[in-house]
């Protein structure tokens, strides 16, 4: 992966829950790490329910090979948070993520 590609800056969140340092409940989001990625914006649509429209944006970023990154954690990008639907290693040489990812009906 060229380095040119990779001009997204993105945080990458686990969910709320577990303990922090002072064994207080967590009850927000925390970033992990903060990668480069390339982003490709590959399908979006519009959804009509209970007389009001959301969209949603299907969305691959390809980041540099990174171990722990589950399918449970988000995305943000430019403010945007995305859901990870996939976490692909596709040629399995931990070169190179590609996360599928949702924006649109995102929770927190």
């Amino acid at each position: 992966m060229r380095a040119g590609q990779l001009r997204h800056k993105l945080v990458i969140q686990s969910p709320p829950g577990g303990k922090d340092d002072q064994g207080d409940l967590q009850t927000e989001w925390r970033d992990v790490f903060r990668p480069y990625a390339k982003k490709e914006d590959l399908s979006g649509r519009e959804l009509f329910a209970a007389q009001s429209a959301h969209s949603e944006v299907t969305t691959r970023f390809r980041i540099r090979y990174r171990p722990g990154v589950r399918a449970e954690m988000r995305v943000v990008c430019a403010g945007v948070k995305y859901k990870i639907i996939a976490v692909l290693d596709r040629d399995g040489r931990k070169r190179e993520l590609q996360l599928m990812c949702s924006s649109g009906l995102v929770n927190g």
